[in-house]
């Protein structure tokens, strides 16, 4: 199983690492594509074992998986530099472009539901954390069979949890799970300045902070309850918790993560 790679920026590096760092892909079998030359260089300095080029076409020729890393306003000029160079009998085309559709791709492919050539599709809405193997992965497909879904599944579940979806919930996948790692790390940045104004050092502050995410986050999965439930436990009548939950949804906390929420799948 080979895939290449196009686009090694922020999110395409981290999948780059994430992949070569797991057992479903060999990382002699990664190649990355890139036309700046820093990209390329940050890949070899964290992984001298995959691949790096500056042509495109080259980089595809024996790739079973073409993923393209790219940001939505590049996506198109970059398929139109390989799409006669795919074999849609052999290659799968991932894109995780935010926010370009199955049909703004198929029509920078020129094809449609009737050409028996189109090649199988899927669209990626991973996030960042996938450089450490802990990323939430949404996963749509087009023209794909149900073993070409279970191997993009099978491959991005060792780099976290990866869920198929309905390409209609990709928008909001995309503010909850990928732009969610950032509202994550604002929670934390907040929670870690008022520690500090508590009296912590700032890493005393974040270790605590990020610990105590890391144990709420636990025992939702290891119980199979709602925050709700759990918040209760800890919410003794007239106790300290219920005074800080009380002032902060008086502050908007969860009205501004909703509103965030929002805003970001627009």
């Amino acid at each position: 199983m080979k895939i290449t790679i196009i686009g090694t920026g922020n999110i395409g590096g981290a999948i780059a690492m994430g992949l070569a760092n797991s057992s479903m892909i060999a990382t002699s079998d990664i190649t990355c594509v890139d036309i700046l030359p820093k990209n390329l260089e940050n890949i070899i300095a964290k992984n001298p074992e995959i691949n790096t080029t500056s042509n495109a076409i080259e980089g595809i020729q024996d790739a079973d998986i073409i993923l393209l890393a790219l940001k939505p306003w590049i996506i198109g000029g970059s398929i139109n530099q390989i799409k006669e160079h795919i074999n849609p009998f052999k290659q799968m085309v991932v894109s995780v472009a935010a926010g370009i559709s199955f049909e703004e791709i198929r029509e920078y492919f020129k094809i449609n539901d009737s050409n028996e050539k189109t090649p199988p599709l899927f669209r990626l809405i991973p996030n960042t954390a996938i450089e450490v193997k802990s990323s939430l992965t949404l996963i749509a497909s087009y023209n794909a069979s149900k073993e070409q879904e279970s191997l993009l599944l099978d491959i991005f579940n060792e780099l976290g949890e990866a869920i198929l979806v309905p390409e209609k919930l990709l928008s909001a996948g995309t503010s909850v799970a990928s732009c969610g790692i950032a509202f994550a790390l604002r929670y934390i940045r907040a929670s870690t300045v008022g520690s500090v104004e508590l009296g912590f050092s700032p890493e005393q502050a974040q270790s605590i902070v990020m610990q105590t995410l890391k144990g709420a986050v636990e025992i939702l999965k290891s119980h199979g309850t709602n925050p709700e439930q759990e918040i209760d436990k800890v919410t003794t009548p007239g106790g300290v918790t219920i005074k800080g939950l009380n002032k902060m949804e008086e502050n908007g906390f969860t009205n501004a993560v909703i509103k965030g929420l929002l805003a970001a799948s627009k």
